[in-house]
Parts: C-alpha cells; sequence; structure tokens
C-alpha cells in the first residue's frame, strides 16, 4: 500500500500537488473548528447556526492566503525538516488571531457569542492537522532507504553548522539522499542536527549495508592535515567513494559553487604539512623581471608559468618544443595574464633558437624544466635520452652564461642520486654542467648566479603513476605495479613550483637545492589507496570477491626499490625555509667536463649506444656493478 501511495505522490505534478495540500487545509481547519465546539460542549453534533457556518467559512478563507505568504506550499514534503513545525504553528498561529478579530467583530455587531476557549481548541487542534499530514506524506515518501529510485543515499562525514548548510544545499541539487552525518564526537551522536540523525563513524560497515550508502562526503574543512589523513583512513576501503567540498567560508565568499563536490586526491593521504611561499623571496626573483621557462608544457614547466604570470612578471617567455602543449599553455595563460606571455616554439638543441629567444626578450631568469624524464623509454632511448637531457641543458646553461641572464634554475631529480638509470644519469650530469657554469661566472667576478633544484616525483605529472592509476581503476583494473614495495618521494605539483621559485631566490650560485619530500611512500599502498578512495575494494587472497585487482608486472631495467635525495645526508644545510634545503657541491668543484663532454658528442654522434652509456655513467663514478646493486636495494 505505502509503495503504492509513494509511486502516486511520485507521479502527481507539482501544481496539483499543491491544489490536494490547499484542499486538505481547508477540510481541516472545517473539522477544526466543528472539533472545538465538540469538546467545548461535550457533544458529538454542536447545534449548527449561522454564525457558526460563517466562522467555519472564514477559517480556511483567512488561513489559506496566510498560509501561502509563510510558504507552506512552497515546501517539497519529501525532504521536509523537523524546523518547519515552528512554522507550521506561526502559521496557524497567524491565521488564528485573525480569525479571533473576525470574532470580536462579529460579536460587537451582537450576532453571537463565541466561547473564548474554541480559539484555543481551534489552533491546536488545526495546527495538529496540518502539521501531521505533512509529517505523515513526509514518513511514507521517506520510508526505508528514504529515496527515489534515481536518489543515491549517502552521508555526511562532521556533524556542525557547514555539514547542515551543504546538506540543505544538495537537497535541492542533483540526485542526493542525505541519510545522516558522521561524527567521532560522542556528544554529538545520537542527536538530530538541522533534522539530519548523526551516527557513529564505528558502526559505517552496518550503516552501509542497512542504507545502500554510496558516498560519503567530507566537511572538515577545519581539520588539521593529520587528522583528516586518519579520518579518510579510517573510512576508506569499504566500498564507497570518498568526496570532499570547499570550506563554507569559501562558498560564501563566492569562491567556489555549492555543487562543487570534489573526489580526495592522493596528495591528501600523504599527510604533508603546508607551509605557505614567502612573498618576499617569491617577488625577488620574479616581479618584474624577464622570465623564460624551459619545457613550459611539461607538468612542471606548465605549473611554473602559471604560478609566475601571477607574480607580475615584466615579460614571460614560454619556450617549448612540443606544438600542441604549447598551444595549450599560452591559451590558458592568455586568458589570466598580468603580463605579456610570449610563446616560443624550438628545440632546447637549436642553439641559435635558444639564443635569439633569450636576447631578443632580454631574459633575465630561465627555468629549465625541458627533458625527458621516462625511466623505461630513456632505457631503450639512450641516445636521445642522452642528446636532450644533457647537451640541450649545456645548450642552454651556455648561452643563459654567455647572454649574462642573471639567475638559471635547473629543474633536477632525486633519481640523479647514485643513478641506476639513463634518466638519473643525464640529470646528474646536468647538475655538474649547471655547476661547472657557477664556478666560470663566479672566477670572471660575474653577478650570475647557477642552481639546481633537486626533488622527487610530482603527483599527477605526465608519465608519472597516479594517472596510470586513475585510469586503470575507470577501466576497471587491473591496477600493475611493478614491485608493490618500492618506495618513491611525492609531493604536489603547485607545491614543487611553488619551493622551486623560492629556492632559486635562495641561490648563491653553484647551489643544489632539496626540496623536503616527506616520506616516502610504498608503491603498492598507494595503489590500494588509490582503488579504496574511488569507492572500490582490493581483490587479494584475503578478499577473493573485491572489486580492482593489484596486479604486480615486475622492475623494470634501471628501477630502484628506493630513492635518495642526498648523497650524503650530513651534508645537508637547512636554509631559512623549512622545505627547502641545500647540499654540499664543493666536493664537484675539481671536476672537468670539457672533455668529457667531446668524447660524449663522439660517441653520440657515432651513434655508439654503449659507448655513450659507459662514458655516461663512469665520468659520475658509478659503474656496472654499483648500479646493480643500487637497483636491487
Amino acid at each position: 500500500m505505502i509503495p503504492f501511495l509513494r509511486h502516486i505522490i511520485d507521479r502527481t505534478p507539482r501544481l496539483w500537488k499543491q491544489i490536494i495540500l490547499m484542499s486538505f487545509d481547508t477540510v481541516a481547519l472545517v473539522v477544526a473548528i466543528w472539533a472545538s465546539y465538540a469538546l467545548r460542549y461535550s457533544v458529538w453534533l454542536p447545534v449548527i447556526t449561522q454564525e457558526r457556518i460563517f466562522l467555519a467559512i472564514m477559517a480556511p478563507v483567512i488561513a489559506v492566503p496566510i498560509f501561502i505568504r509563510l510558504g507552506l506550499y512552497r515546501a517539497v514534503l519529501r525532504y521536509l525538516p523537523d524546523t518547519a513545525i515552528w512554522t507550521i504553528l506561526r502559521a496557524m498561529g497567524a491565521a488564528t488571531v485573525v480569525w479571533i478579530l473576525v470574532i470580536f467583530t462579529m460579536e460587537m455587531s451582537g450576532r453571537g457569542v463565541v466561547p473564548r476557549s474554541i480559539p484555543f481548541f481551534y489552533f491546536a487542534i488545526g495546527a495538529t492537522l496540518i502539521g501531521g499530514f505533512r509529517f505523515v506524506v513526509k514518513i511514507i515518501l521517506n520510508q526505508g532507504t528514504g529515496m527515489r529510485r534515481d536518489e543515491h543515499p549517502i552521508f555526511i562525514y562532521g556533524a556542525n553548522r557547514s555539514s547542515v548548510q551543504m546538506a540543505t544545499a544538495l537537497r535541492g541539487n542533483g540526485n542526493r539522499y542525505i541519510v545522516g552525518l558522521l561524527d567521532d564526537d560522542p556528544l554529538h551522536q545520537g542527536r538530530d542536527f538541522g533534522g539530519y540523525r548523526v551516527y557513529n563513524p564505528v558502526h559505517l560497515p552496518r550503516l552501509i549495508d542497512q542504507y545502500g550508502v554510496e558516498e560519503i562526503i567530507l566537511s572538515l574543512s577545519s581539520l588539521s592535515a593529520d587528522r583528516r589523513k586518519t579520518v579518510i583512513n579510517n573510512i576508506s576501503g569499504l566500498g564507497v567513494k570518498i568526496r570532499t567540498v570547499p570550506d563554507m567560508a569559501d562558498l560564501v565568499d563566492g569562491r567556489y559553487l555549492a555543487n562543487q563536490i570534489r573526489e580526495i586526491e592522493i596528495d591528501e593521504l600523504l599527510g604533508r604539512s603546508f607551509v605557505p611561499p614567502d612573498p618576499q623571496l617569491v617577488d625577488s626573483i620574479l616581479q618584474d623581471r624577464v622570465i623564460m621557462v624551459t619545457g613550459a608544457g611539461g607538468s612542471i614547466g606548465s605549473e611554473l608559468c602559471r604560478m609566475i604570470v601571477q607574480c607580475k612578471p615584466k615579460a614571460l617567455i614560454l619556450f617549448e618544443a612540443n606544438e600542441f602543449a604549447l598551444y595549450s599553455i599560452d591559451q590558458e595563460l592568455q586568458a589570466q595574464a598580468r603580463s605579456p606571455v610570449i610563446p616560443v616554439l624550438g628545440s632546447i638543441l637549436n642553439e641559435e633558437r635558444v639564443r635569439d629567444a633569450i636576447t631578443k626578450h632580454n631574459v633575465e631568469v630561465v627555468y629549465h624544466a625541458a627533458a625527458h624524464k621516462h625511466v623505461p623509454l630513456l632505457e631503450v632511448n639512450t641516445i636521445e635520452g642522452i642528446e636532450n637531457n644533457v647537451f640541450g641543458t649545456a645548450t642552454v646553461a651556455r648561452v643563459a652564461f654567455e647572454e649574462n641572464v642573471r639567475d638559471f634554475v635547473l629543474i633536477s631529480s632525486d633519481k640523479a642520486v647514485r643513478p641506476t638509470n639513463v634518466m638519473g644519469a643525464t640529470k646528474r650530469w646536468a647538475e655538474l654542467i649547471v655547476r661547472q657554469m657557477a664556478l666560470k661566472a663566479r672566477d670572471q667576478g660575474r653577478a650570475q648566479k647557477f642552481c639546481a633544484v633537486r626533488f622527487g616525483n610530482v603527483l599527477g605529472s605526465n608519465g608519472s603513476v597516479v594517472p596510470l592509476f586513475k585510469r586503470q581503476i575507470a577501466n576497471g583494473g587491473p591496477v600493475t605495479v611493478t614491485n608493490p614495495d618500492m618506495r618513491r618521494y611525492f609531493m604536489s605539483i603547485p607545491e614543487a613550483a611553488e619551493l622551486i621559485v623560492q629556492a632559486s631566490a635562495l641561490s648563491h650560485g653553484g647551489d643544489i637545492f632539496l626540496l623536503d619530500m616527506g616520506e616516502p611512500v610504498r608503491i603498492g599502498d598507494l595503489a590500494e589507496n588509490m582503488i579504496r578512495l574511488a569507492g572500490f575494494t582490493v581483490r587479494d587472497e584475503k578478499n577473493p570477491t573485491g572489486g580492482i585487482e593489484i596486479k604486480v608486472t615486475g622492475s623494470r631495467p634501471g628501477e630502484k626499490l628506493f630513492e635518495e635525495l642526498f648523497y650524503d645526508m650530513a651534508n645537508a644545510m637547512q636554509t631559512q625555509h623549512p622545505k627547502i634545503m641545500r647540499a654540499d657541491a664543493t666536493a664537484i668543484a675539481h671536476l672537468s667536463m670539457d672533455e668529457v663532454l667531446q668524447e660524449l658528442l663522439t660517441a653520440i654522434r657515432s651513434r655508439d649506444e654503449k659507448k655513450a652509456k659507459d662514458l655516461l655513467f663512469s665520468f659520475i663514478g658509478v659503474d656496472e656493478k654499483q648500479m646493480q646493486l643500487l637497483a636491487s636495494a
């Protein structure tokens, strides 16, 4: 019977629902008049007089317009909050007061006397009938899970004002049905916040099964990063999607839309503490300067450009070899640029093109982010990797030196530390090239500063595991990992860009800066967390019916189990920024690269891959035996 009634109510047009409500209220108010007289005189059928008929007619004539004015017919009964009872009482009270004025006028004209208890009975009975009917309809519509077929049951994590405001916003947006709120505070559990029951998160597995919950939305913007990470870890792996929303203060300020629910990003589980950028450091290197970024269309290069363009440089030069990548970042920046943005299509191996870009625009700062970075690809394309990463860096650094560019910043990698692969070795060579240019500038008494910034993986960069895992999860798996015990350092792209800029402002020339990457992350744990955050469970021996499998494919050539940021931790020196350290690079000051660069160039021109690779590793002190040991460490 109830499903049938719910079906009929759902299919009834909104206008007819309002007409039915008004009709019910009219009948209910007439019944309230009859019941008031019946109670007053203790009889089922009070004497019917013209005055009483008149008062019965006037009751709905007075009340219905007041109900319309106070919004009783605008409310959607399915989502009627418990607090609506106060609106009903207020509306019924106002209608009763006006009705009493009609009685007073009638008595003044000598048309009969109404007992003083009648208005009180009328108010109580009318409010009960009108309010009761609405809440009965709500119960019918919300019986069971309380949702329509096209609605998805969700929980909101957090019992506070923001959660209630978010629930109200979601109620009229999309097809989500709020089952209730979750909160760790025992004082909140079991209570109602804004008409929503607060549950203990400990009971989530049972609640998910009971209500068929598909999604949990976090309203925890005020919590610390560590506490937020703990909450996410506790509720992930339950087979539901975990999402979050902007802080309500941001919604009020107009910085976000109310329906901007987003997925939890994996970097929110890294537990990294946020250090706001130092505006003095940033302005000192970027403001009113002509900046050139090589590899401007890449992950790091494009984020650097986004940051730089907001800092009012004199001009920003986008140097990129990939036409589409250059077009994309140029279009994005032109829409928000406060300064000239100039796209330059060219390769860092083309010395004339690099020199033309620097001299034509009077470049003062170069961020050299252009590089081939994909480890397995460079293992089978050694010569191309050496050409681009070693000789490309040498070309840009030499032209920057000759054209008196004030600051040159190399974007390096943790793979440059005791490298076991071509990519890491070429990055180590790039660091040495930049160091040599710094010493050369110092010897000639120039004010030029050359430095390198070394850090680990960035989440979401081109070719990184995070986008790969996302695609594999979206396709239903399996998620492939080469070795689940591999550990890698991770940071977000925006954080990396901010720290790179600030590190470059701290340079004295010849520095190698190391960014604080926190604790290394186990790749197997990263894959499991991403699967759980997507609302799936991991299929393994313990859970053979799980959603997505993690498939181990085996380590690839050149991959290390553990990455390092330092050659010697004891030589890492703290800077004025808590997340930026400086490596002691004095030990490499004696290395001369001119002759070995010429040998390497000869091997490249002759396409002798073996000789080029031997030279690449032997010069930086890594032989074949060491490479094997490091790869299996």
